[in-house]
């Protein structure tokens, strides 16, 4: 019989600020984090809205100050990406006491971060400054400024983990797959502790009209805190965020013997391919259902044991759709009995970092007995109206396990469980 997979630190980074705990109160009180864009001119531009990480300066209580993660001359061969998962690295691992020293710690700690784009501002600016200065005027570190795997490289350079280092580049299931990789690299015992997780920092005007021409993201700038409605009848696409969420995983019994506190239990994990179209799922959402089932089947469960599912649901038309049809393929007749609500009315879609940071949010429902609610939610679309969609109020409700899912580009799809310890 295996240990159970605990997490023992967390950290966040995101568009509700930064930090566990003023994330999940702004979260559990219904703020949201989305607004007018103010890092670039988007006066002419069809999309103004998005969801950005706040700075110290415009939010002095949780805001991002990068000054506490990197110095400054550092800083300059970073792209925000990597930035981002410094600052969620460094609060998971001290909630973790997580600081190995001696070889055999080290070679035992893998460092998995995923990201779905990378450096993409890195690459849009560098492309400015050839087309107006040229070739010579390109910083050579540009290149491992906006490499993918550049964010799991630095943390484990920092901290000097030396064992399997990953990044899973899998659109918006990512954060999820990143995690269910250290589950298995600590499973097959590759590792014994496994920083895992996602970042995320591609708000750019190319990357928003790129999403934009696929018609992929919400034009509502008139009301940026409302433009992100899953489920909602109105609803007309997703707003695109930016943040990071890690957490530190082992196995129970590791924990224990190194006197760490564990949070909460990762009992299941499941992924699977629609093989179906590059940009949407099936209808029937066989895919993310197969990816359910499987998560279910490792961790032992019934459809009927879940208590909640934070849903992968974006805010798309079609996406929110193809999802609950997923969730009917597995909860059947009861799938009206199981709260499920967006996280995302909140954060928007932080891309390759979303399933990183609603891990997370799926753990503390778990720890804290709290359903997040989904906001903006006026009027359900009228086939999910049999759904309990936990509309724009937390709920206190008892939960022992939660589904928390992520889908992306390519049919690619994951599936976590999170339990309370046993």
């Amino acid at each position: 019989m295996h240990s159970p997979i605990v997490i023992t630190g967390m950290g966040i980074i995101s568009p509700l600020g930064c930090g566990v705990k003023p994330v999940w109160q702004r979260l559990t009180d219904g703020r949201s984090g989305i607004g007018r864009i103010d890092r670039f001119d988007v006066e002419d531009f069809p999309i103004r809205i998005a969801g950005l990480v706040p700075g110290i300066e415009q939010d002095p209580e949780a805001g991002f100050d990068p000054e506490t993660v990197v110095e400054k001359k550092e800083r300059k061969k970073l792209d925000p990406f990597t930035l981002y998962a410094y600052a969620a690295a460094q609060e998971a691992l001290t909630q973790a006491g997580w600081a190995p020293s001696d070889e055999s710690d080290q070679r035992a700690t893998a460092t998995v971060v995923a990201t779905g784009i990378g450096g993409f501002t890195t690459i849009t600016q560098a492309q400015k400054t050839l087309d107006s200065r040229g070739p010579k005027r390109i910083s050579p570190f540009v290149v491992p400024a906006f490499l993918a795997n550049m964010a799991s490289g630095n943390l484990s350079i920092k901290y000097g983990f030396k064992g399997p280092l990953g990044c899973p580049v899998t659109a918006c299931a990512a954060g999820v797959q990143a995690i269910g990789d250290g589950m298995r690299m600590i499973r097959s015992g590759e590792a014994e502790v496994a920083l895992v997780g996602g970042t995320e920092a591609c708000v750019d005007p190319l990357s928003l009209a790129g999403f934009n021409a696929l018609k992929a993201l919400s034009s509502n700038d008139a009301d940026p805190e409302r433009a992100s409605r899953p489920f909602d009848r109105d609803r007309d696409g997703f707003v695109m965020g930016e943040g990071a969420g890690l957490m530190v995983i082992e196995t129970l019994e590791h924990a224990e013997a190194r006197g760490a506190k564990p949070l909460a239990m990762i009992s299941g994990y499941g992924t699977s391919a629609d093989a179906y179209h590059m940009t949407s799922g099936p209808e029937d959402g066989s895919g993310a259902a197969a990816a359910m089932r499987a998560a279910l089947k490792m961790a032992g469960l019934e459809p009927s044991d879940i208590d909640y599912v934070n849903a992968h649901a974006t805010s798309t038309p079609v996406g929110d759709r193809a999802e609950i049809a997923s969730l009917r393929n597995v909860f059947g007749d009861k799938v009206g009995e199981v709260p499920v609500s967006s996280t995302k009315s909140a954060t928007g879609h932080l891309l390759g970092a979303a399933g990183g940071v609603e891990s997370i949010f799926t753990a503390l429902a778990v720890m804290n007995d709290q359903l997040p609610p989904t906001l903006n939610l006026e009027n359900v679309d009228e086939t999910m109206a049999d759904l309990d969609l936990v509309p724009n109020q937390t709920r206190n409700q008892s939960v022992q396990h939660a589904i928390c899912n992520g889908f992306g580009f390519g049919g690619v799809n994951a599936s976590l469980i999170v339990s309370k310890l046993p």
